[in-house]
């Protein structure tokens, strides 16, 4: 694939909050199979690209340059032409993978782009997530007098999860940081994580700490008992 860091095109990091084109829809709801349409327009140049971002603040992949070319590796779904000064992004049998968030840009200007859309997919099956619970290092907790117990969720879908952390059938509400889902990368499905830091002397008063995730498709717990972790 051609990234949009490519040679071709190598906007600045701050490129995509730079909105200058008009780009609609802001958000598109389909079906797998469906055919979708994206325009953009106000642009100043020669020609539009069009850019897939399915992970924030990854670097967006080129689907379409030049208004039309598609470059090698991206699937004949996808693409592009445009009249006058509007340009359109056309998805021709949407698949999962193509669930993402679409710029167009002037293809010859590293700086102008239109707002975004972002493309959601409907019917896709929902997925729990799957849970690792890991302990606390004992380098942490020896240098640090801190310890920091980390759950991972991975692999679900649609991205949205809640966290609950227990210790000894108690819930922790202090010291718990917990991520965004992030979309995985090459996936429709997502990731997050949860931390729950203590002090080395509060962990080890602990006979077992839980992470209780809660999803649509069903909850997961899993279980630290602390006199097995070392």
């Amino acid at each position: 694939l051609i990234s949009f860091f490519s040679p071709l095109f190598s906007p600045s990091p701050c490129s995509l909050v730079q909105a200058a084109l008009t780009q609609q829809p802001p958000e598109i709801k389909a079906k797998v199979g469906d055919t979708v349409r994206i325009t953009c327009s106000g642009g100043s140049s020669n020609y539009y690209g069009w850019f897939q971002q399915k992970v924030p603040g990854s670097g967006p992949v080129t689907v379409i340059y030049k208004d039309n070319q598609r470059p090698s590796g991206i699937p004949s779904r996808f693409s592009g032409s445009a009249s006058g000064s509007t340009a359109t992004l056309t998805i021709t049998g949407v698949q999962a993978e193509d669930e993402a968030v679409y710029f167009c840009g002037n293809w010859d200007s590293s700086s102008v782009f239109g707002a975004g859309t972002t493309l959601i997919l409907e019917d896709l099956p929902q997925v729990a997530p799957t849970v690792h619970l890991f302990a606390p290092s004992t380098e942490e907790m020896e240098s640090k007098g801190k310890a920091t117990l980390v759950c991972l969720m991975e692999n679900f879908y649609p991205g949205k999860v809640t966290v609950e952390w227990v210790a000894d059938g108690s819930a922790i509400t202090t010291g718990v940081e917990t991520s965004q889902p992030q979309r995985q990368s090459n996936s429709n499905q997502f990731m997050a994580s949860s931390y729950l830091s203590l002090d080395a002397t509060k962990w080890q008063s602990y006979n077992s700490v839980s992470c209780k995730v809660r999803h649509g498709a069903g909850n997961v717990e899993k279980t630290l008992n602390r006199s097995e972790c070392y």
